[in-house]
Formats: C-alpha cells, sequence, structure tokens
C-alpha cells in the first residue's frame, strides 16, 4: 500500500467528543429526552440538533461554553487511529471546530506532529459541505483520502473527486466504509 495523503474530519472521527457533546446538551435540555436522541441529531450536525431541539441563542452559548469547558481527557482519540496517522504520508485535519479548541486537544494528546495543517471553523471558510476547504487543501497536498463521520463530511470531498471512507456510519455513497480503525490497512487499499 502506498503512504496516502489523508484528509480527517475532527469531531467523531479522529476523537470522540459526541459523549461530552451528548452528556452538556442533556444536561442543558433535561431528561425530557433521551441521550440517544440527542446523540442521533448531533451526528447530523451540531446546528441540526440546535434547531431540532429548539435551543435559543444563550442555550447555544451556554452549550459552547460548557462544552470548551470540559477536561480533553473526555474527548479521546479513537482507538488504533494514531497508527493510521504514523503510517499516512500527510494528515491535515478540516473541521468546524474553533482552532483553539482543537489545538488544546492536540496538545493534550501531543499529536501537533501528525498534522501538517488544520483548517478550523474560525478560519474564514464556509461550513462543510461546501467544498472551498477542500479545495485548498487537495491543491496544496493531494489528498487521496477524506475520512468523515457525517455526509456533510464527504460530500465535498466526492464534489472535487477524492475517495471518500465513513467511519461509524453506514450510509450509502462512500468508497470505504469502517467501525473501527483496526483493520483500516486491510480495508482501505490504493
Amino acid at each position: 500500500m502506498k503512504r496516502v495523503n489523508i484528509l480527517w474530519d475532527f469531531d467523531g472521527t479522529l476523537f470522540d467528543t459526541y459523549p461530552a457533546f451528548t452528556l452538556v446538551l442533556h444536561e442543558l435540555i433535561g431528561e425530557s429526552v433521551t441521550e440517544e436522541e440527542i446523540l442521533k441529531q448531533l451526528k447530523v450536525s451540531f446546528s441540526h440538533a440546535a434547531n431540532h431541539f429548539h435551543l435559543s441563542e444563550e442555550e447555544i452559548n451556554t452549550f459552547k461554553s460548557k462544552e470548551k469547558s470540559l477536561s480533553p481527557e473526555m474527548k479521546k482519540p479513537f482507538p488504533f487511529v494514531e497508527d493510521i496517522l504514523k503510517k499516512a504520508n500527510i494528515n491535515v485535519i478540516m473541521t468546524h471546530k474553533p482552532r483553539d479548541e482543537v489545538q488544546v486537544i492536540l496538545d493534550y494528546y501531543q499529536w501537533n506532529e501528525y498534522f501538517q495543517e488544520i483548517v478550523a471553523g474560525d478560519d474564514g471558510y464556509p461550513r462543510k459541505p461546501d467544498s472551498a476547504s477542500y479545495r485548498y487543501l487537495h491543491e496544496k497536498y493531494t489528498l487521496d483520502l477524506a475520512i468523515g463521520d457525517r455526509l456533510l463530511d464527504l460530500l465535498p470531498a466526492k464534489e472535487i473527486g477524492i475517495t471518500t471512507c465513513f467511519f461509524q456510519n453506514p450510509t450509502p455513497g462512500a468508497d470505504f466504509y469502517l467501525d473501527s480503525y483496526k483493520n483500516f490497512f486491510d480495508i482501505v487499499r490504493f
């Protein structure tokens, strides 16, 4: 297998952040909604969940503040993902998360060395599924693969011709599917 250039989503792809997000949103909304329902809506997107649960601007700000204050220990990397990062030729991140929040987590796990570039939510690019940030990264690094956990992570990659991989998502349309990174090199082949 050749050493690939990979574009990674952050939340739910590199790091298992959804349990922390679900906990904070459940605390905010209350017992009237199950954690399973919250997770289901968050897996579409935070904006979708905020609309679905009719969150006010104040509640959205409270959620963001509480989530940001959680320890990175609550936002662990997925098992075996570091093995892929080490073997890849180039790794880049495209996320809606603000840069400072990404940096806190990468610093905590000492993962900065794995990433050549991060395009964060506050870098001025339109939000996914707009492909502008993907085009920028692809033109700079000639990306082979985009890995994400939601459809909006893969749509821009598909639009510009990058091979796609869904992580823990069976939605049709990806080139590869992974439930775990353990067998990545057996499943994703170039």
